[in-house]
């Protein structure tokens, strides 16, 4: 899902890239903000890689530390996952969009900051299943 959304990121920047604006600032304005999204996304997506990349990266430590930093980056990438699946969501469209990325309605998944459990639920489970 990750290289997924990568290539049509790159494809909405080539895109946005090739727009002339010429002298019209609302299509310049426009292709600023869309460049900027772009950004924003890969950041995001950066994000949700983070700790289980640096868990990954830690050589030298003790088995206990290791099996500890492993559960960590477990939940939280279980936390930020569903990020992925929203952003991915914009694209469902696409030829090559997998039906289980699309958020369903129902579930009782708990979102951070909400009392309640989210009205979403996700099919699927694995943000970096390369399909």
């Amino acid at each position: 899902m990750m290289e997924f959304l990568r290539a049509r990121l790159h494809e909405d920047k080539t895109a946005a890239q090739a727009l002339n604006s010429g002298k019209n600032q609302h299509v310049k304005r426009l292709q600023d903000r869309v460049l900027a999204d772009i950004e924003a996304k890969r950041r995001l997506m950066d994000w949700v890689d983070e700790y289980p990349r640096m868990v990954k990266d830690a050589k030298g430590r003790v088995l206990w530390q290791r099996l500890a930093g492993e559960l960590y980056a477990g939940l939280s990438q279980d936390r930020r996952s569903p990020v992925i699946y929203e952003l991915v969501a914009a694209y469902a469209d696409h030829p090559e969009f997998h039906p289980e990325w699309k958020p369903i309605a129902g579930g009782d998944q708990y979102e951070p900051g909400e009392d309640k459990p989210s009205a979403r639920a996700r099919a699927g489970n694995g943000v970096h299943q390369n399909r």
